[in-house]
């Protein structure tokens, strides 16, 4: 009796056809390795404050372990909208009605890609971009086309008439990421309009990855937002996360804000994903919304201090090309001489230079050649690492 199947066992080809993440393949190589510096990640280098964990050990000690509400708890819903109306639109609060509770910022991008994209559709998205975010139109069949950013000295610059010309009336979407990750190129206000009327005149929705519009180092609050000019007709999503600012990449909580008709339907997307966040968690993250910006300004006081100490010392590292101090986020993202393979390049730096970092290919093949560094760490270990690249790059040339 024949023992072989007609079928196939495989997953179908969107599926196959995702990229494996670069970075995580540099990790893999280091981990475990205490004699490795790790930069790779992009995440704070500090633990969730005592106080977010205390609310979560008491409500987990009460015995709140069981579903909660779908979009989310109404407490949490509400103060997110209220922070957001604070940050963004003090004279047009944000209703309850366009917020959602979701497993994490991914998890955000992904049920607004759900929502919105349908096998065939048109995505531009701007890059170097993590990868996760491209990756996402494309397991839903969609295409996805790239406008690059350009680096500069004077930092990495987008060609607006450019991005403008990709935005085709039959463009489905645009990704944005700013702060972005991985070059910390912000998009400015005036930008934002130009594109927004663009994206309105044709009927283009604008999906926003925000999770680090407060990594922003200007002197203001946050980065500059498509939610500072939208108004409730608008196609905009925006997808946040309380990993980074409230320090939390663990705990795998964000949300995600749409137009209030498209709510349901995102509603619907959870129950059949996830289902809804846990409580417990979701209590600690209304705990850190409630009473973290003390906390959210020492990071940023902190990871300043960071980039401009890796800022300085790269600069004067032979071999070294870097444009000016990114605005935004938490990354370096530099060029060496040389380097055409940047995986190949971080493999070999973690197994002979002791030294973590992201290669520039992960971030699509606008970031070959270059490397991501993390600055959210202490100075000492900026000054150490950037010593261990040093030494490397003078005994491999």
């Amino acid at each position: 009796m024949s023992t072989t199947s007609p079928f196939s066992l495989h997953a179908r080809s969107a599926v196959q056809a995702l990229r494996s993440s670069k970075i995580r393949e540099v990790a893999n190589a280091g981990m475990g390795r205490t004699d490795v510096l790790p930069f790779w990640f992009g995440e704070p280098d500090e633990p969730t404050p005592a106080d977010v964990r205390a609310v979560a050990a008491q409500r987990l000690d009460a015995g709140d372990t069981f579903y909660v509400q779908t979009l989310g708890l109404p407490a949490l819903r509400e103060a997110i909208a209220a922070y957001l109306g604070r940050l963004h639109r003090p004279h047009a609060p944000f209703d309850v009605g366009q917020v959602a509770v979701t497993s994490s910022g991914t998890t955000a991008l992904m049920l607004a890609m759900q929502a919105i994209v349908s096998p065939g559709d048109r995505v531009v998205a701007v890059t170097p971009l993590w990868p996760n975010l491209v990756e996402m139109p494309k397991v839903l069949g969609a295409h996805v086309e790239t406008v690059s950013l350009n680096f500069c000295a004077d930092g990495w610059q987008l060609d607006l008439a450019a991005l403008l010309d990709a935005l085709t009336p039959g463009t489905r979407a645009l990704l944005v990421n700013s702060p972005n990750n991985p070059s910390g190129w912000v998009m400015s206000a005036e930008a934002q309009r130009t594109v927004l009327d663009h994206c309105r005149k044709h009927g283009i929705w604008i999906v926003t990855d925000d999770v680090y519009e407060r990594y922003y180092y200007d002197g203001t609050q946050c980065a500059p937002s498509f939610l500072d000019l939208t108004d409730a007709s608008d196609r905009v999503i925006s997808c946040n996360s309380f990993s980074k600012a409230w320090l939390m990449t663990g705990w795998r909580i964000g949300w995600i804000v749409v137009p209030q008709a498209l709510l349901q339907e995102i509603g619907k997307l959870i129950e059949f994903s996830t289902t809804c966040t846990p409580g417990f968690v979701q209590h600690a993250a209304l705990h850190a919304l409630e009473h973290g910006e003390p906390v959210i300004a020492r990071t940023v006081a902190r990871l300043k201090q960071s980039r401009d100490l890796l800022a300085l010392r790269l600069a004067e590292v032979p071999r070294v090309q870097l444009a000016a101090p990114s605005p935004g986020a938490m990354y370096t993202f530099f060029r060496v001489d040389g380097v055409t393979d940047s995986l190949a390049f971080c493999r070999q730096l973690v197994a002979e230079g002791g030294l973590g970092l992201a290669p520039g290919a992960a971030f699509g093949p606008e970031g070959e050649g270059f490397l991501r560094w993390c600055y959210a760490s202490t100075p000492e270990r900026i000054e150490v690492g950037v010593a261990r690249l040093i030494r490397y790059l003078d005994t491999h040339r």
